[in-house]
């Protein structure tokens, strides 16, 4: 596959932080957009603007690490060999041949097959966590300990998933494996502090495979998911616009995260 635009974008801060952003791509190449359905085209579980929403991460010194290509690419927070995060659910895959709504994303016969799949993993999987590997290290070794926030959006309502509406804030620490008890549940006051908004931690959403991967507490590396519901800050239906009034609200309190984070 091409690899003309290239897999992440990165920006190194100071702050023993690295901000993971591994859904907002948008990018898909035009020969695997041709193999694509129309609705594939929409791009809609992307996790979209959250390098707008966190526009303030370089204010606090972060490293921060982005995606550039679609998650129908290839989902950088799933296991390399495709194991299930949680098994026995109805889940999405690491090169995922539908959309949250159960829809195609590939025309008839036009789905990747192993060799492609693998592929994929080599251009765009392995770049973007030998980047968070690379970096955590680098922080580590500068302050004795580092924390990986990975931030991501969904829709507030994805039947396929859970049922009802999704909690504003979901926390996830992979029940307490991936971080120390201690921050989760400064995480935590946080967001339940924060009014007109719900909170949750490692409820549905209990932490990726990147959030798996990588946290080890006993070593001083944290590592936290935030799934934050797309409610809070843009149009969750097409054209999936960026909402200014509504993000003004709710960034002072990712703000205030990533500030515990960063003194913890």
């Amino acid at each position: 596959m091409s690899n003309d635009t290239p897999a992440f974008v990165f920006h190194q801060g100071s702050a023993p932080v690295l901000l993971s952003i591994p859904h907002m791509g948008t990018h898909i190449p035009p020969a695997l957009l041709t193999r694509m359905t129309p609705y594939a085209a929409q791009l809609a579980d992307t996790d979209w603007h959250l390098d707008q929403l966190y526009d303030f991460a370089q204010e606090l010194n972060l490293s921060i690490v982005m995606a550039t290509h679609s998650r129908y690419v290839v989902d950088l927070n799933r296991s390399p060999d495709d194991e299930s995060l949680y098994p026995g659910q109805n889940v999405t895959g690491l090169c995922p041949v539908d959309t949250f709504d159960e829809q195609p994303l590939y025309t008839k016969g036009q789905a990747p097959n192993a060799q492609e799949v693998a592929q994929r993993v080599a251009d765009y999987w392995q770049p973007y966590h030998g980047q968070i590997q690379g970096e955590l290290q680098r922080l580590h070794s500068v302050h004795g300990k580092v924390t990986l926030w990975d931030a991501h959006s969904i829709r507030s309502q994805v039947p396929r998933f859970f049922k009802g509406q999704l909690p504003d804030f979901n926390l996830g620490t992979v029940n307490g494996a991936s971080c120390q008890p201690e921050l989760a549940q400064q995480l935590l006051a946080v967001s339940t502090s924060a009014p007109g908004y719900t909170a949750v931690l490692n409820g549905r959403f209990k932490g990726g495979y990147i959030t798996r991967r990588y946290g080890d507490p006993a070593q001083g590396i944290n590592a936290v998911q935030l799934e934050l519901s797309q409610r809070t800050y843009m149009e969750e239906s097409l054209p999936f616009n960026y909402s200014p009034d509504l993000a003004l609200q709710v960034q002072p309190y990712l703000r205030r995260l990533l500030e515990v984070v960063v003194e913890y």
